[in-house]
């Protein structure tokens, strides 16, 4: 169980100095059971979900247009091996826990895979509507997607309102037109290198207040520790 210090030093460090640092742990211990707990592994779909249509040059999505071929995760891990589909398990039985607690309209979590500049986020669960399956991690996707910023830099992104954020000349990978608010929180490894990314999408716009911003950091400092097991996914099949 990591001590108040420690989690202190996450929010710190992505400027959430404003979350309760109490109810982050309770949020943390919380999940941690979560994730320890026993439960049945979930069926070989899990390994596979639809995807939207990219446009020509793969820089966005068409919303509501469906890929005729689900995205396939199994290569990942060489397989739909026993170990990844326990990972698989925990991390949507974890979504659907802080899920519980805070009903926003998308929620995923991203796996950093691949080295230089092959690196990349994969998702490897969801809940909400279909989104894009991968995002590059380069300076120039970055431009406009939060999820690649994060992934890059290891900082959090806080948008409350879509609209001024992009006025502003922030960037935002659009997937689905309705979302009005986000939340990206990096996944770190002891040495600070980003293991993913979690992200939270709300079609309201100011959504996502200190307490649902609580249940957002404790899945992210949960999955750093899921993240560290021998089922984490295998780079080089990627």
């Amino acid at each position: 169980m990591l001590s108040i210090a420690e989690l202190a030093d996450y929010v710190r460090q992505q400027g959430l100095d404003h979350l309760d640092l109490t109810e982050l742990q309770m949020a943390v211990m919380t999940l941690s059971a979560v994730w320890q707990l026993d439960k049945p592994a979930l069926s070989s779909a899990v390994f596979r979900y639809p995807v939207p249509i990219l446009n020509d040059d793969g820089s966005c999505s068409l919303s509501g247009e469906l890929a005729d071929a689900p995205y396939d995760l199994a290569p990942l891990w060489a397989g739909e091996t026993p170990e990844a589909l326990a990972l698989l398990t925990n991390l949507h039985a974890l979504l659907h826990s802080v899920n519980n607690q805070i009903a926003v309209s998308w929620l995923g979590i991203y796996r950093k895979v691949g080295k230089g500049k092959e690196a990349k986020l994969v998702k490897l669960a969801y809940q909400g509507l279909p989104s894009r399956a991968e995002f590059p991690l380069t300076e120039a996707f970055a431009e406009h997607s939060n999820n690649s910023r994060v992934g890059l830099t290891g900082w959090a992104v806080l948008v409350d309102d879509v609209a001024q954020w992009q006025a502003a000349g922030g960037g935002y990978y659009t997937c689905d037109p309705k979302i009005q608010s986000e939340v990206c929180l990096p996944i770190l490894a002891e040495d600070d290198n980003v293991l993913g990314v979690v992200d939270a999408e709300s079609v309201e716009t100011a959504y996502f207040s200190p307490q649902r911003q609580v249940w957002l950091a404790a899945l992210a400092i949960v999955l750093a520790q899921l993240f560290a097991e021998p089922s984490e996914p295998v780079e080089e099949a990627v």
